[in-house]
């Protein structure tokens, strides 16, 4: 199903890490079995599938829990998922589900409509805090049990995306979250009735999924030719070069590459023999990679300062240094290629000296002459000076590129590098000047979630604190616009003006799909159009023993 709930990476891939040296016994005996071996980068921050926000926790939901539809790989259609039909009525405004008999949660429980029900009303419980879902399910006013298949859902008013929304819940066992104090304590563990269950879960190394041989999907014709895999092994490997010598001993058989890994990295007399790598152009949401300014803080709340800190970004010599040139300057808020995004915007360019007179005119000067500007704000003077905090080493090296050039300017920039747990209590708490992160994308955005001001919230996704009323306007118009072609309009306006309020620097935007693979893995073909096709792939019969 659509991915609609924007998600929390990090630069060029997210992270935590291997932290215990593998079992090469045990990890070389699954690789001879019809066994997936996949590299996430990162461990979940958290299992519980109503408090969590990061793709990692996202890619292992996939495989565990069940949506009420999926999507076409191809077109991008909603296809049957949990639910074998549904109904919209002609006002768009009732969408009424049917759903199959059979299924069952991995602890042999039967999928209800009641289970359906909750998996709504699980992200309004106050003691879950699950402000991410809301922007996507306020607009939904009623929900019905009909009857034990039938469950309708009814909202107060059109958004263009409520089908999708209610398609794209993961749905929840209500006999296990139902108590909310109970509930949000399960961080370990997720019960679903999707086509895989945890077996194992070893932490900081590994989770182990098997197949669960009560799913009701191997004999819908919808799921046709997915999830052959007996076992998945989902890996928190965060060095790159860590995982590629894990390919070629066989105990991996997929990792994501970034450009530089896979132009400098991934060679050698394995590759094209036994290790397969691929650069793939496809429709599949590009994430946004970019350094965000706390709005709060007195030192970026001017516009002029913030566009001067993005022409001090070189971009151009970073993309070519260490992309070889393959990825695209992002323009704004949300990925370029997306035909939401205005065609018509233009990067920053790095340009120091059209920077340095922003800053002049702005009132930044070094007074003092110690190489640092300073201002006067609300009556005190300011050194123009910060910490940025990151959370991913491998892309450090752009930071201190950014941080000499800034210097350059006389803006004095620090760097504190943080673990993924302590980095984010921070930008949860609003406990930064400075930071740099990644948001996924989605084919249909709805900016709320990220760019309204009612998101400004502990816990909410605009964690800047971006307020601008004219976004505010446009995003709510946008949501309730039916029409494609108008609501186009609108929200390539809020990219615009998002991109010219510059409250991020934008960094970069994907052109290809990088990855390697091992050649026991059984692909249809290299990409569909909307994505890898992973749940497509299966161990070749000649490598199974």
């Amino acid at each position: 199903m659509i991915k609609l709930v924007i998600t929390l990476v990090l630069i060029l891939g997210i992270q935590l890490g291997c932290t215990k040296k593998s079992d090469d016994s045990t990890d070389a005996k699954m690789s001879s079995e019809n066994t997936f071996n996949y590299n996430i980068t990162t461990e979940p921050k958290t299992l519980n599938p109503i408090t969590s926000s990061d793709v990692a926790s996202r890619y292992v939901r996939e495989l565990v829990m069940d949506r009420l539809m999926q999507d076409d790989p191809d077109t991008y259609e909603n296809r049957p998922g949990l639910a074998e039909s549904w109904e919209v009525s002609e006002d768009g405004l009732s969408f009424t589900f049917k759903i199959r008999k059979g299924a069952k949660f991995h602890d042999g429980k039967p999928v209800t409509v009641e289970d359906v029900k909750f998996s709504y009303e699980a992200f309004f419980i106050d003691e879950y805090g699950a402000f991410q879902m809301r922007p996507y399910l306020e607009k939904i006013s009623k929900v019905e049990i009909i009857d034990e298949q039938t469950i309708k859902f009814t909202a107060k008013e059109k958004y263009y995306l409520t089908l999708d929304v209610i398609g794209g819940l993961f749905i929840l066992p209500k006999h296990i979250y139902a108590d909310a104090k109970k509930g949000k304590t399960l961080n370990k563990s997720l019960i679903g009735s999707g086509p895989y269950k945890i077996a194992r879960y070893d932490k900081g190394r590994r989770i182990v999924l098997e197949k669960n041989k009560d799913w009701f999907g191997y004999g819908v014709d919808a799921y046709k030719g997915q999830h052959n895999f007996d076992k998945i092994v989902v890996r928190f490997v965060k060095q790159p070069d860590v995982a590629l010598q894990m390919m070629k001993k066989g105990t991996l058989d997929y990792e994501a590459m970034s450009s530089e890994t896979f132009m400098q990295k991934a060679v050698g007399p394995e590759w094209g023999k036994s290790l397969i790598k691929k650069d793939v152009i496809n429709k599949y949401p590009k994430a946004t990679s970019f350094i965000a300014w706390n709005l709060n803080n007195d030192l970026f709340k001017s516009r002029d300062t913030r566009v001067a800190l993005a022409h001090l970004m070189n971009r151009e010599e970073i993309n070519k240094k260490f992309s070889f040139g393959r990825s695209l300057l992002a323009t704004g808020p949300w990925y370029r290629q997306n035909e939401y995004a205005d065609p018509d915007v233009k990067p920053f360019l790095f340009d120091p000296e059209k920077a340095k007179a922003m800053l002049k005119k702005d009132g930044w000067a070094d007074s003092d002459k110690d190489g640092v500007l300073e201002k006067e704000i609300n009556g005190a003077k300011r050194k123009f000076s910060f910490t940025m905090i990151y959370s991913y080493k491998p892309v450090e090296k752009y930071w201190i590129l950014y941080k000499r050039d800034l210097k350059k300017a006389g803006i004095e920039m620090k760097l504190q590098y943080l673990e993924w747990n302590s980095f984010i209590d921070k930008v949860d708490n609003n406990d930064f000047e400075a930071t740099t992160l990644v948001w996924s994308g989605s084919v249909k955005p709805d900016p709320k979630q990220i760019w309204h001001s009612s998101g400004a919230v502990k816990g909410g996704s605009n964690f800047i604190h971006y307020k601008n009323p004219v976004v505010d306007k446009l995003i709510d118009e946008a949501r309730v616009e039916l029409h494609k072609d108008k609501r186009i309009q609108k929200l390539r306006k809020v990219y615009r003006t998002i991109a010219s309020d510059a409250p991020y620097v934008f960094l970069f935007n994907r052109k290809y799909e990088h990855f390697g693979v091992t050649n026991r893995i059984k692909m249809p073909k290299d990409t569909f159009e909307y994505e890898i096709g992973r749940r497509f792939w299966s161990v070749k019969s000649n490598t199974l023993n």
